[in-house]
């Protein structure tokens, strides 16, 4: 295979660091960077030694390691996680994950993996994200690899070709695992659902049958769970506006979402990695018509998600007062209750709309997700 044709999609290898290293350097946006991540550091020791870094291994332990548990401290009450023990350096996988914070589920993945002793995934980049070269070069230093959104069918199927070679090429040859969300973009409402066309678009890139096809992958579903869901009220603001109208991103709404997303407060969060589909599971798929193969294999990975949810207090007192009930009040105070209403008052007044559709919206976030496990 000429690798070369994965040049316009593919990370940076090791020989391209420095050039980037001195980009970053010299980047306005560092400084401003340092000072949130690591108030406490000498910027100009820090960038220093910045210069000193010559690998994609090099940049990940000694910079992006640090800087991930940095904004979990500071944003989070903590990180717990399980099932990493079911993973291995010599099996790499193909996770596919619900996805809730543009930044944050793709990198506690990476400090998570690194932490249990095993190799950082390379990680899906939508195109719609490499807004200057200071985001390029941060994302193709950290194993991120582009995904172009948009275009016409013709383009849309010629581009998940493409990125379904590099994908079953980084999984098969490179003996890299990789991270891709199961839908194109974020769960707004809370209700993860696989899209078939991301279980397609793992197919494209092999001629043999079904079974063999994905086993080729070892698709594993991971799932993150957060006590407060990033970007609550962004995301409850487009629902409502979705309900009326077609909703048009307003310029550098993806910039602002990730910021958010890194310093709002999101309480407890928990990442479970899955048991893989296995081939008795897609021999089962397999025994469908067509489209329905994936239907259906998409139903395995939502439930392997659900029943993996880490349910917070928050989800149980949204659901009790989304479906006025007292069903789950044994898991939490009525001091509890309170603070999530007024937090969730505070955060509406700030949105304009009908109060009370737009509280229907917000509430729906946070029960969604112990409907699912409900199932």
């Amino acid at each position: 295979m000429d690798i070369t044709i994965f040049d316009d999609t593919r990370p940076y290898y090791d020989h391209e660091i420095p050039a980037a290293i001195e980009r970053i350097s010299a980047n306005k946006y560092l400084p401003l960077m340092l000072n949130y991540l690591f108030p406490d550091t000498d910027t100009t020791s820090f960038i220093e030694a910045f210069k000193r870094i010559k690998s994609i291994y090099e940049f990940q332990t000694q910079i992006m390691y640090k800087a991930i548990w940095a904004i979990v401290n500071k944003s989070s009450s903590g990180l717990t996680h399980s099932g990493f023990d079911k993973l291995s350096n010599e099996k790499k996988a193909m996770f596919i994950s619900n996805h809730r914070d543009i930044l944050l589920d793709s990198a506690i993945l990476q400090i998570l993996l690194k932490d249990n002793n095993l190799d950082t995934s390379e990680i899906t980049f939508g195109s719609n994200l490499m807004s200057n070269e200071f985001v390029i070069d941060i994302g193709k230093m950290n194993k991120m690899f582009k995904i172009v959104r948009g275009g016409n069918i013709r383009d849309f199927y010629r581009n998940s070709m493409h990125v379904s070679a590099y994908m079953r090429y980084a999984i098969t040859e490179k003996n890299q695992s990789v991270w891709i969300a199961q839908r194109n973009g974020r769960t707004k409402n809370g209700d993860d659902k696989t899209e078939m066309a991301v279980l397609k678009m793992f197919a494209l890139s092999s001629t043999k049958s079904f079974v063999p096809n994905l086993l080729d992958l070892n698709i594993t579903p991971l799932v993150i769970s957060y006590e407060y869901e990033p970007c609550d009220f962004l995301k409850t603001a487009e629902l409502y506006v979705s309900r009326y109208q077609k909703y048009e991103k307003a310029p550098n709404e993806d910039l602002n979402s990730i910021i958010q997303g890194v310093t709002q407060w999101k309480g407890n969060i928990h990442l479970a990695v899955c048991n893989a589909i296995t081939k008795q599971e897609l021999e089962t798929c397999d025994a469908f018509e067509k489209n329905e193969k994936f239907l259906h294999l998409s139903h395995i990975i939502d439930k392997r998600i659900y029943d993996n949810y880490k349910i917070y207090k928050t989800n149980y007192i949204a659901y009790d007062m989304l479906m006025k009930t007292d069903k789950y009040v044994k898991y939490y105070s009525k001091k509890q209750q309170s603070e999530f209403e007024t937090y969730m008052n505070n955060g509406l007044e700030n949105i304009e709309g009908e109060h009370e559709e737009l509280k229907n919206i917000f509430l729906d976030i946070y029960a969604n997700p112990l409907k699912n496990k409900e199932l």
